[in-house]
Formats: structure tokens, sequence, C-alpha cells
């Protein structure tokens, strides 16, 4: 029976649209935090793939100036640090605590892993409320591997000594469900608003419109 369940952090659990200020004020257009996101994770997939890992911090910072570059903006040390302190105090999602609350009372082993480092998780995830909700809170700096190389999975499935099989990776992105499902995990896949699933990636065992969807069609299919 499937009883542990890892979480992707960022956009799954917590909400980036909150960066929108930092990005309207410095681009005049809050869209532009999409094009960062999608310049940070090209950042972490080509550092995977040589295998040089760079701590998340940096590309991040790395990502705002790039984008700052395309649209000739000056992007200074104080809007990066800016944009990294504000990832560490990133608001949960509304449907977030009360879902992980009733998947803990359901007897569910709850594991937050994140491509971000340690540290920085830990305040993220105390920030947010949420510094008491799983029952381990792991980074993939560990392995120097980003997800959804295969990695962090296993050193996830490892660390609670279970096979991939037994543990379901939940995330909003398309490339984390692709990479869990090709080590070996079973996924569920949050349909966060802008996020849609990879018609050429791997399809999910479950789809939920967010959290608290996602724990009422888990908990059915216990009961089933």
């Amino acid at each position: 029976m499937l009883r542990h369940l890892v979480f992707d952090v960022n956009e799954t659990l917590l909400d980036v649209a909150a960066l929108d200020p930092l990005f309207e004020r410095l681009f005049g257009d809050a869209n532009s935090r999409v094009e960062w996101f999608l310049t940070l994770q090209e950042g972490w997939m080509t550092a995977t793939i040589i295998g040089r890992f760079q701590p998340f911090a940096d590309l991040a910072q790395a990502a705002l100036v790039m984008v700052g570059r395309r649209h000739g903006v000056e992007v200074s040390e104080a809007h990066c640090q800016g944009l990294v302190e504000g990832i560490k105090r990133l608001p949960a999602h509304p449907d977030v605590c009360p879902a992980l609350v009733q998947l803990r009372d359901a007897g569910f082993h709850l594991t937050a892993l994140s491509n971000g480092s340690l540290q920085a998780l830990r305040q993220q995830l105390a920030s947010a409320g949420l510094g008491k909700s799983f029952d381990a809170v792991l980074s993939v700096e560990e392995t120097q591997r980003y997800k959804p190389a295969a990695e962090p999975y296993r050193m996830t499935a490892e660390r609670h000594g279970i096979a991939l099989g037994d543990m379901m990776m939940v995330a909003a992105h398309a490339w984390d469900i692709t990479g869990a499902a090709a080590a070996g995990c079973r996924t569920a896949f949050i349909a966060r608003p802008g996020k849609v699933l990879n018609p050429a990636g791997s399809p999910p065992d479950l789809i939920g419109d967010d959290l608290q969807n996602f724990a009422a069609q888990l908990l059915a299919t216990r009961q089933a």
C-alpha cells in the first residue's frame, strides 16, 4: 500500500506569484516572472546535463540577470538579493496546509524534496507555516544533481528504505513528473494555474486541480 508521498516545493506548495511585484518594479511586467523561472529551469538542467552543479541561489540570480539583458534592464546585486530573500518568504497556496494535515492524519509519510538548498528550503517551509508539516525535508544538493535527474528520487527512496515504486512524487511540473516516472516512482500532477502536462511525457497516476483535490482522490482510492 502506498504510504510515502514526496512533494516538490516551489510552485507546487509555495506560490511563486508572490514575486510578481518585484518583477513589476524591475521590468514593468509581472509576467516576466514566468520568463525568469523558465530561464532558471534551463540553468539547472544545463548544470545537471554537463555535470557541473551550481547552487540554486546562484542560478536564480544568473537567470534574473539574463532576463534583464534580454529586456535591456540593468539588474543590480540588490535586485538579485531581493529575489533570493523573496524566494525564502513565499507563501503557501491556500489549499496546501489543510491537505497536508488531512494526508498526515490518514497515515501518509510526507517528504518535501526541492531543487533549492536545504537551508533555504527549511527557511521557506518555516516562513510559509509548513515547518512541522513534513516527516522529512530533503534537497537535491545532497546528490549534486537537480531534478528531473534520477539521483534525487533515488536518494529519497534510499533515505526511507523503500523501493522507488513505493513512493509518489507530487508536483506541478511536467518535467518533474516525467523524471520521477522514469526513475520508477508513482506520480501525481497538481494543475496549478499555467501548468500543463507534456503530451510527449509520462502520464501521471493522478491529476489534481489543487492539493486538496489530489488528497481527496488519493484517499478515495484507499477506500475503494
